[in-house]
């Protein structure tokens, strides 16, 4: 069984910083495509916005909001997926789920990613 487990959200202010960790458990497909994304406070049924993804090939790519201020990392001996950002806005409040497909593609739509993890909490102040 995949588990896709969050940490590291919290309150920050404008103009901070923010670093969020996903462990990554019982994935074994050779390829992969694992990253980020966000669901906004409001924002309609299901919708929810690529932060960004890392494959297995080592090419990561980012969501236009975020684009230059976020990096996604992955270190395949801890298991572990990071997503860190700076100079927090308000607009990048929001749920952030650590994802997980098990082919090679660009960032794509929320719904090509079979595994989500339950989701932490990321709240920007001005």
């Amino acid at each position: 069984e995949v588990r896709l487990v969050e940490s590291g959200g919290g309150s920050v202010q404008s103009g901070g910083s923010l670093r969020l960790s996903c462990v990554v458990s019982g994935y074994t497909a050779k390829s992969y495509s694992m990253g980020w994304f966000r669901r906004a406070p409001g924002a309609p049924g299901n919708e929810r916005e690529g932060v960004g993804v890392v494959d297995s090939d080592g090419l990561t790519t980012y969501g236009a909001s975020v684009k230059g201020r976020a990096t996604i990392s992955l270190d395949i001996t801890r298991n572990t997926l990071y997503l860190e950002m700076n100079s927090l806005r308000v607009e990048d409040t929001g749920m952030y789920y650590c994802v997980a497909r098990p082919w090679i593609g660009p960032l794509g739509a929320w719904y090509e990613y079979n595994y989500w993890g339950q989701g932490t909490q990321v709240t920007v102040s001005s």
